[in-house]
């Protein structure tokens, strides 16, 4: 075992708590900017707005206004209430995104036992290298060692994109384990192609088919994953608190 290679999202950190915070902060100030409906029916309509369009879509608070009835919307400037959405997501941002405890411990460990470190995730380049920024762990990878999709023109679930990263670093499938929350895009993939597979589900989505993916191992934290590490395949993995 030469390398361990990550997914980000849910995997790093919980982009599934994160989007519920930063969304609820969102529309709360788009309603004190003069949308006049409850938070939740605000809400609901945005998560159909992003659920319709991705999570990638640019104009999400553009294409809510659209959507809302006239008289919700009264006396609204669009614009005002547009960039009051954007600077509390990204307000949130700023106060909310951080990585789960154990990421940069394991991390640590992980370099002190000489093993490569990197990552694959799939979105925009932007968007995936601030994640990356702000969660403070860039200098635990090489940065010739973080792949994401757009940037390398394949995307998840294509195993191209772990052949990709496999040949840029120079390792075989066999020296190689992946590590991620969603079974169809971080586990059959890379298994197909024979890497060693990890599926973290302390922040997985509900109702993926594990019998289908069949990954190697099952963890619910990196503590977890460092004691495979450790019997399975020998890596000399310091503990931590």
């Amino acid at each position: 075992m030469k390398a361990i290679l990550f997914d980000l999202d849910d995997t790093l950190f919980s982009t599934t708590e994160f989007a519920r915070r930063a969304r609820e902060a969102s529309v709360a100030a788009m309603i004190s900017y003069g949308i006049e409906a409850e938070p939740e029916t605000v809400l609901a309509e945005l998560t159909e707005v992003i659920r319709e369009f991705g999570s990638n879509y640019g104009q999400h608070f553009n294409k809510l206004l659209d959507r809302l009835p006239p008289h919700q919307l009264r006396d609204v400037n669009p614009a005002i209430v547009v960039a009051a959405g954007m600077a509390a997501y990204h307000d949130t941002k700023f106060e909310h995104l951080r990585a789960f405890d154990d990421v940069r411990p394991f991390l640590e460990s992980l370099a002190a036992a000489r093993m490569r470190r990197g990552v694959i995730t799939h979105g925009w380049t932007t968007k995936q290298s601030e994640k990356l920024i702000r969660l403070g762990i860039v200098d635990l990878f090489g940065p010739r060692d973080i792949f994401i999709s757009d940037q390398v023109g394949i995307a998840k679930p294509n195993p191209k994109l772990y052949q990709y990263a496999l040949r840029e670093m120079g390792l075989l499938p066999s020296e190689v384990i992946y590590v991620g929350d969603n079974l169809a895009h971080d586990i059959t993939p890379p298994r197909t192609i024979g890497m060693h597979t990890c599926w973290i589900n302390r922040a997985a989505k509900p109702d993926q088919d594990i019998e289908a993916a069949a990954p190697e191992f099952i963890v619910k934290d990196f503590s977890e994953l460092a004691e495979i590490l450790r019997e399975r395949f020998g890596v000399p993995l310091q503990e931590w608190t």
